[in-house]
């Protein structure tokens, strides 16, 4: 869970040679209940990258209110536990990374660390997230799973029924994302 596109009284156009745009991504958790696993789902993501691989920089974001799991009960719960219309945003901010190698050939695989924060239910938290990065011609693909522990970002609401039914506060992030580079210099990256 990630990361709304910028509206247009927040956004502001930087010149960003070396960068890039999210073309499409999924963000979704999986997470455990005394009624089963589930999976909660969004495709509506935004974000933007600057520089080359070994120091990028960018931001990821998207609505809480789109996240899916299948269910609609279980749906309205997650939106009213994530409180949405007070919180609608969750936001990662990248300021570096740093490659777990030395630089890869174009087209090979290479292991990153995302330095960055986390921004979910009104709580900012400093992160380290492990990520493989493959850049194909103008494209860059990262994916990234991690551990996230709801309490450390004041979500509630995890217990129903008097107790009888549980969600587990220890959710695994999924982030699938492929970004598009410039195609000029003079291109321009949309930024809240």
């Amino acid at each position: 869970m990630l990361l709304l596109p910028a509206t247009a009284a927040r956004a502001q156009a930087a010149t960003a040679p070396g960068g890039g745009v999210l073309h499409a991504g999924t963000l979704s958790f999986s997470a455990h209940a005394t009624v089963g696993d589930f999976t909660g789902t969004t495709t509506t993501v935004a974000g933007a990258w600057r520089g080359d691989l070994a120091a990028a920089s960018g931001w990821v974001e998207a609505p809480v209110s789109t996240l899916a799991t299948g269910n609609g009960h279980r749906d309205r719960d997650l939106r009213a536990s994530m409180e949405v219309t007070k919180y609608p945003t969750m936001r990662f901010d990248l300021p570096r990374t740093a490659p777990a190698a030395s630089a890869a050939r174009p087209g090979d695989t290479l292991s990153v660390t995302l330095f960055g924060t986390l921004a979910l239910h009104g709580v900012t938290r400093a992160v380290e997230l492990p990520a493989t990065v493959l850049r194909r011609g103008d494209t860059i693909s990262i994916r990234s799973s991690f551990p996230l522990d709801l309490g450390d970002y004041r979500i509630g609401g995890l217990t129903k029924m008097l107790g009888l039914l549980r969600m587990d506060p220890n959710i695994v992030v999924h982030v699938d994302l492929l970004f598009l580079a410039n195609s000029s210099p003079s291109a321009t990256i949309i930024q809240p």
